[in-house]
């Protein structure tokens, strides 16, 4: 799921809360989607030319502080802390960066004065009722590769994340006026159109290099609009009718950055019912699958739109397991992402009991990134196990360098090779060692169960049995 910040839309609810409360409010967010089995938040750190994290790059973002600039009281490090009760759920945190929108609005007095607006007023644009980042300026990549790599090496994150907004989308009647720099940057033959859309590229390709250049586990994944272009312009593009798309608007073109190897994965945001006119879901949903490569292929669902949408579709409890249901039928399909965390967290109890019967009733492995580096991992030390009323206490230690995931199976005692994950523990870089318990049922008492350990690759290592179960095979 992510979890937007930007005015406060699913965390914190308010930047002025206090810090107990903020952070009681993020955990209610993960515990929910933990009971859900879901495996990864996409966290919002930079939404608006601001930052949830201290740096010299940018100002601590008002949508957590309350005032743009102001530090966090009694609140060290909050970044690492989001990271650490994520991991501590068993999720992978992807650190979500918003790269070129400077302002959510045109009030600038309300802005720091480390904020770019005021340290490199050139790099601005206004357009509509904010300001933007000139993409077309290599000071401007320079910036944002540089806040990328800032967050890569200092945090444990799993992944970098950009979202759909490149270049704004397109206000009718207004001017994005970045001529001055097409003069500058353009080359020579190059429309306007095709020089933004390389700005974009070289942006995207800078950020793929410097993240795999510091730590290569690190994934890199972006959610851009939908629909790509439209068959009307383009026999290549989606049986749809939107009313803009990503590569003629918003100059982005995640084909071609699959195509490159520059995706760990793309998450098409298919915010759209089954069978919206349109923009059907099934249909967008069958495009990607079918222009998908190099990368692992997730769709965006637009949760928010339960019950509140004009569109009838989502008034029925069954348009969400309808598309998730796609999604499994579909093999290039390899998940599901939830926009935004707050419309299942707060509501649609019952979609959401549905959801955990129908589609999450067990974890799942998370999916590893296109470069997989295969290592061997040695096997894990057991420690003394206990047992007692269900509850199963051991403690493991391991050698590996960059662990990820410790992974619990039930074992099947007549097909060994047919195993079920029933838990899993997220294993940090500096942590070699852990213990757990869990509680299992009558079902799953009946086999052995065992535990392996997942690096940052997805390589597995064996798998150890720590307990046997009384039921003996024929």
């Amino acid at each position: 799921m992510w979890i937007a910040t930007v005015v406060n839309i699913d965390w914190p609810k308010n930047g002025n809360d206090q810090v107990e409360k903020q952070k009681k409010d993020f955990i209610e967010i993960l515990d929910f989607y933990h009971d859900l089995n879901f495996n990864a938040a996409i966290v919002q750190i930079r939404t608006a030319g601001d930052a949830f994290y201290k740096t010299e790059q940018a100002p601590w973002s008002k949508y957590l502080t309350g005032k743009e600039g102001k530090a966090p009281e009694n609140f060290d490090n909050p970044l690492k802390w989001m990271i650490a009760e994520t991991h501590k759920r068993g999720m992978e945190f992807h650190a979500w960066l918003n790269p070129y929108r400077s302002t959510f609005d045109l009030d600038t007095l309300t802005l720091s004065e480390q904020h770019d607006f005021y340290q490199h007023p050139d790099w601005m644009l206004k357009y509509g009722k904010k300001y933007y980042y000139n993409p077309g300026l290599p000071e401007v990549q320079q910036k944002l590769t540089d806040v990328i790599e800032e967050v890569v090496v200092n945090y444990h994150v799993d992944a970098i994340h950009f979202d759909d907004y490149f270049y704004p989308y397109k206000i009718k009647n207004e001017v994005f006026n970045d001529s001055l720099a097409f003069q500058t940057y353009g080359l020579e033959n190059q429309d306007l159109e095709d020089w933004r859309r390389s700005n974009v590229d070289s942006l995207v390709k800078k950020a793929h290099q410097i993240i795999k250049k510091n730590k290569p586990w690190v994934q890199f994944g972006i959610s851009p609009f939908g629909v790509w272009k439209n068959k009307s312009t383009d026999p290549s593009g989606s049986d749809t009718k939107a009313g803009q798309t990503t590569y003629e608007d918003l100059y982005a073109d995640p084909l071609l950055w699959m195509e490159k190897g520059w995706l760990d994965y793309v998450v098409p945001q298919v915010y759209w019912s089954m069978d919206y006119a349109p923009a059907s879901h099934r249909i967008i949903t069958q495009w990607w699958s079918e222009k998908a490569e190099n990368t692992n292929l997730y769709i965006g669902n637009g949760a928010y739109k339960i019950k509140n949408n004009a569109d009838k579709a989502w008034k029925r409890k069954k348009e969400i397991p309808k598309q998730l249901s796609l999604a499994r039928l579909t093999e290039q399909i390899k998940g599901n992402v939830f926009f935004s965390a707050k419309s299942l967290a707060e509501k649609h109890e019952k979609i959401s009991k549905k959801l955990k019967q129908q589609f999450y009733k067990y974890p799942t492995q998370n999916p590893v990134g296109q470069k997989k580096i295969k290592r061997s991992l040695l096997p894990l030390t057991i420690k003394p196990v206990e047992f007692r009323d269900r509850e199963l206490e051991f403690c493991v230690l391991h050698e590996d360098t960059i662990p990820r995931f410790l992974h619990i199976y039930t074992i099947n005692k007549s097909i060994p090779d047919q195993k079920q994950l029933i838990g899993k523990h997220y294993l940090s870089v500096e942590q070699n060692h852990i213990c757990s318990q869990i509680n299992l049922t009558k079902k799953q008492l009946k086999n052995d169960i065992g535990v392996s350990l997942i690096d940052a690759y997805g390589n597995e290592s064996p798998t150890q049995t720590i307990y046997q179960s009384k039921k003996t095979t024929k």
